[in-house]
């Protein structure tokens, strides 16, 4: 496989030519992975206002099945360089990670473009180099290798939103993470230990609800089964398969946080009766802010803190990763590493 070679000594956003890319060349509605394709891409060019990072490592999260699927993009985008999420070293030589959300205060873009994640709008981070608005860059701490901090920008960022931001919760919480094993479950168990939560997690797994409490849940159960206690608040990410079983383990006053739906978006019962007459809170939540990145960079870097990483594939071995994604075959994120 060819790659882009420097015209000068100019730094990497004045290459031209190609580069080795995982990109959707199709949408398949039922069987997503028969449109992800391995191969050259053009690689970017500079446009002011925007910085291009030699990506070291990058992290499958279900957003890059659904882009396969159709969802957030159309035929007329295609083909599509997937990924959210990246760590690298921009033009300048420094370590960094990329905030995935473009345009979320008009940065780089123009003034009156809504809100995207990479690979709806944007050319996202499975290749060689990647370009984002240069608002979208921040440092790398030192204390992340590559591989861990690639694995923040979207599905941890998600969990540190969901928990902290529109959880509301405090030290000393109680809190339900549905679906064990997930990349945003995963995180929010992590963050929620070391933040002084009471965890609990479900999973139809026995081996993930070992894995849960190895990494700092309280107890696990198998899905559906009733909790020792009720929770203040349960980070839902499985949709219909768990719902009525999250809306039955609030307490009176209590949250549930929903970020996604992998089991499908129309439970079988709403639980509305329960919703009410206990005046719980349902709120939707999507990724996070550059700021809460931020402080999530800090917080991993702080208190010692890593990403939990099921496996670390090179690039080209890219539709292995999405094949353990599809399954449900993984506890933790898969890198994929360039």
């Amino acid at each position: 496989m060819s790659h882009p070679r420097p015209l000068s000594r100019d730094p990497p956003a004045a290459y031209v030519g190609i580069m080795f890319a995982a990109y959707a060349a199709r949408i398949d509605r039922d069987q997503p992975l028969n449109g992800l394709e391995l191969g050259e891409r053009p690689a970017p060019t500079a446009r002011p206002g925007w910085t291009t990072v030699d990506v070291k490592a990058a992290s499958l999260n279900h957003h890059d099945l659904w882009t396969l699927r159709g969802v957030g993009i159309t035929g007329e985008s295609l083909p599509m360089i997937l990924g959210c999420d990246a760590a690298g070293i921009d033009e300048h030589g420094n370590e960094v990670v990329l905030h995935s959300v473009i345009g979320q205060t008009g940065h780089g873009v123009g003034p009156d473009e809504k809100p995207s994640i990479l690979t709806e709008r944007y050319q996202g981070t499975f290749a060689e180099r990647v370009t984002v608005p240069s608002w979208n860059v921040l440092p790398k701490p030192a204390e992340l290798s590559f591989e861990e901090a690639a694995c923040l920008p979207t599905a941890w960022l998600t969990a540190y939103r969901m928990l902290f931001t529109n959880g509301g919760v405090r030290p000393g919480d109680s809190v339900l993470v549905q679906g064990a094993g997930g990349g945003v479950a995963t995180a929010a168990i992590v963050l929620g230990a070391a933040a002084g939560l009471r965890v609990f997690a479900t999973s139809r797994d026995e081996t993930k609800r070992k894995r849960a409490v190895e990494l700092g849940a309280e107890a696990a159960f198998a899905t559906g089964e009733r909790l020792p206690q009720r929770v203040d608040a349960v980070i839902e990410t499985v949709g219909a398969a768990t719902w009525s079983h999250s809306v039955k383990s609030l307490r009176p006053g209590g949250t549930l946080v929903i970020s996604g739906a992998t089991s499908g978006f129309t439970p079988k019962s709403g639980e509305l009766n329960r919703i009410f007459f206990l005046e719980l809170k349902v709120v939707g939540s999507t990724m996070g802010t550059k700021e809460e990145l931020a402080g999530l960079l800090s917080f991993c870097a702080a208190k010692g803190i890593r990403p939990v990483i099921d496996s670390t594939l090179p690039l080209d071995r890219a539709p292995e990763g999405f094949a353990k994604m599809a399954e449900g075959e993984l506890f933790g994120k898969v890198v994929l590493t360039v």
